[in-house]
């Protein structure tokens, strides 16, 4: 059962060095020194190794909270529900990346301490997290830098958006580099991930002023802003935000955090603006990619599943002019961030400005019916179409096989892989040229299914 209070609750008192803890599979844990602290729990050194004590470069931590907090349970439950390393792997090999950005559970369980019940969670341990980076290097982040996280976090997003839950608070302070493998980032604190799509069945669009600007106040969705439910939308907007702030050193609301409506209201302007909004806010000019890439997010329905693909091929193009990879080695340093700032501002780059806003249209009442753009004959996803691109794609049935010789795909002729890049190129044009009004619960579409990896 979930805790009664969820979200509410306090920071436990501390748990003494070398407990013994034993989680819900039988597993003994010896806990070492604590390293840091959340919201509301602690985190310790930990190892599988009971009879020694704890070693400064423990591989294992655990993270402690009382039982009757809620943000844990929460986190809890996504690990099981959608982080099976089995299911982790399969989609490594299916979509042929080296490394997704979860980390990984090795167990959890319950414990008694003076009479406090505690409830426990044991990760991988990780590195040093991307705030601390970013304010080492003057809070700025050199672009392929940002550009790389933003794609190696569009892996993820995908991952976790596929297993019916979105993350919600993604920032630099949960982005972790790897503990052995410091060119490795990782989304941490699943705190407050939501499931966004039980079974199947999407949440409803619904605006409710009393749950209003949920979230970190800066990054948080303009979705979150009115009360609305968490969605893929509202992850993949938060990201653009992360990524304006690591590529320009602040974000244009930030003098007014404590009034969330006056931040809600420099969103809108950012985002109904694009993409002369974030040129003129970027000195250095080196945000044509980003404003893309927010663009299309700025167009997708509040149910609709986001082409991650074109998404990321957006980020990629910044990346080849400079020969960087994108799951390549990740370059931190103040200088080079400085140094790129000023190339940027030396070859400055205008976007074109965007055409004139159409006159807004009567809604059309029969569904499916299609709608074009006054300025652009672009054409709206009608219900046909997107009925037909949420039946099940043969990657994601193979999911859900077993057989370890089906997990890799074959190598795709010449002509099956030109087939794919044009279908890429085909999706980025659609959502760039998409209307960017925001889609209300009237104007929703039928909704896919995600994969469901969880038993």
């Amino acid at each position: 059962m979930p805790p009664k209070d969820r979200g509410r609750g306090k920071l436990p008192a501390p748990l003494p060095r070398d407990m013994i803890l034993k989680d819900t599979e039988g597993k003994v844990w010896r806990l070492g020194g604590q390293i840091g602290q959340g919201g509301f729990g602690l985190i310790y050194l930990a190892s599988p190794q009971t009879h020694v004590p704890v070693e400064d470069d423990a591989v294992h931590v655990i993270k402690v909270e009382y039982l009757e907090n809620g943000p844990l349970f929460s986190e809890l439950k996504f690990y099981q529900r959608a982080a099976k390393q089995e299911h982790i792997r399969k989609w490594m090999n299916l979509k042929k990346i080296s490394c997704l950005g979860i980390p990984v559970f090795w167990g959890s369980g319950l414990a008694e301490y003076k009479g406090k019940s505690y409830r426990f969670m044991v990760m991988e341990r990780l590195g040093e997290d991307l705030q601390r980076i970013f304010e080492d290097c003057g809070s700025r982040f050199k672009k392929e830098t940002v550009l790389q996280l933003g794609a190696r976090m569009l892996d993820t997003l995908e991952y976790i958006h596929e297993n019916e839950y979105v993350h919600g608070d993604i920032k630099a302070a949960n982005l972790l580099l790897g503990y052995t493998n410091p060119h490795e980032v990782y989304l941490a604190d699943y705190g407050l991930s939501y499931r966004y799509c039980p079974n199947g069945n999407h949440k409803q669009y619904q605006e409710n002023p009393r749950k209003g600007h949920n979230g970190t106040i800066e990054f948080t969705s303009i979705d979150a802003h009115k009360g609305v439910a968490p969605s893929r939308r509202g992850d993949l907007e938060i990201l653009g935000y992360c990524m304006v702030q690591w590529l320009c050193g602040k974000l244009p609301w930030e003098q007014n955090l404590k009034d969330p409506v006056a931040v809600q209201t420099a969103k809108t302007k950012l985002m109904d603006e694009l993409p002369d909004s974030l040129v003129e806010w970027d000195s250095s000019g080196s945000s044509c990619e980003i404003a893309k890439f927010l663009a299309c997010v700025y167009g997708l329905a509040y149910d609709e599943k986001p082409k991650y693909q074109a998404l990321k091929k957006i980020l990629l193009e910044g990346l080849e002019s400079s020969g960087t990879r994108y799951d390549g080695p990740l370059e931190f340093s103040a200088a080079a961030c400085t140094q790129n700032h000023r190339a940027g501002r030396a070859a400055k780059v205008r976007l074109p400005r965007p055409m004139p806003k159409p006159v807004q249209q009567k809604q059309k009442k029969m569904e499916g019916e299609e709608h074009f753009c006054q300025n652009k004959a672009c054409t709206g996803v009608t219900g046909k179409q997107l009925h037909d691109e949420e039946k099940p794609s043969q990657l994601n049935r193979l999911l859900h096989q077993t057989e370890p010789q089906q997990v890799h795909s074959p190598t795709p002729s010449p002509k099956a892989g030109q087939q794919k890049q044009n279908k890429v190129k085909e999706e980025e044009s659609n959502c760039l040229s998409r209307p960017r009004a925001r889609v209300t619960r009237q104007q929703f579409q039928p909704e896919e299914k995600p994969v469901q990896f969880h038993t």
